[in-house]
């Protein structure tokens, strides 16, 4: 059995389309999708229609949470971004989904379970970079736990972390926003991968044990920038550009 796990697509539909048929290219049927689908300055409308068109199951992200939680006036700007563009029909789709989901006993999640705003296997140093969790700090959220695979998205970098004795912990990285610099918090932080490629994961299933791989998707970025750029997005334009992230 192979499974492709994609995540934090943010509205970048050229992304999505390059990886979904990258997917398709491999003959993968399967796809599960980690949320923060929508918000930020491409087109969140064009990446509803494609998801909901594939049937592809997704938990809800944080991002997706804050469309639905939030007056309009209230929303944050990679919010204010994406919400026009979804009509009533994607709103009410978008609240059913589950923060939590299990499918051929792999656990999903967005952030951490109970948590949609929460890294997992990534924390904040204290310069402001995201860096790999240690081993307690990967193991501490899958406690109780006993699923052989556990997904998490949410800090848009991919790692696997096998617990010793226990799950397979994988986070896919980011579709859609390779890189990004939070300065409305103090103190900033940033995550980068460090190329514009569409990235994303598949899970194996062989003689009984799970393996995962990392996939990096080229595309032509342009419209993608050329959007982000009427958006008054320059951050997300030299993100898309570099995979790096401007500060």
């Amino acid at each position: 059995m192979q499974i492709a796990v994609i995540s934090d697509i943010h509205g970048n539909i050229g992304a999505l389309e390059a990886a979904l048929a990258d997917i398709d290219r491999r003959g993968i049927g399967e796809i599960l999708n980690l949320g923060d689908s929508f918000s930020g300055p491409f087109d969140a409308g064009a990446v509803a229609d494609l998801l909901i068109a594939r049937g592809i199951p997704q938990v809800m992200g944080n991002h997706d949470r804050f469309l639905i939680d939030r007056a309009p006036d209230k929303m944050d700007l990679w919010e204010r971004w994406a919400y026009p563009r979804l009509t009533p029909a994607h709103l009410e789709w978008i609240r059913g989904f589950r923060a939590l989901d299990e499918r051929h006993g792999i656990v999903m999640s967005h952030g951490q379970p109970g948590d949609d705003n929460a890294n997992w296997l990534h924390r904040r140093a204290k310069d402001g970079s995201m860096q790999p969790a240690t081993l307690e700090e990967a193991a501490g959220p899958a406690e109780g736990i006993d699923n052989p695979v556990i997904l998490s998205g949410h800090t848009h970098l991919p790692r696997a972390v096998r617990l010793p004795g226990g799950p397979l912990l994988v986070n896919p990285g980011s579709i859609g926003c390779p890189a990004y610099f939070n300065d409305h918090i103090t103190p900033p932080f940033w995550a980068e991968m460090g190329a514009p490629d569409a990235c994303y994961a598949i899970l194996e299933q062989a003689g009984g044990a799970w393996r995962t791989s990392f996939h990096t998707v080229p595309y032509d970025t342009a419209p993608m920038i050329a959007l982000a750029r009427r958006n008054d997005a320059e951050p997300w334009a030299r993100a898309l550009e570099t995979g790096w992230a401007p500060r």
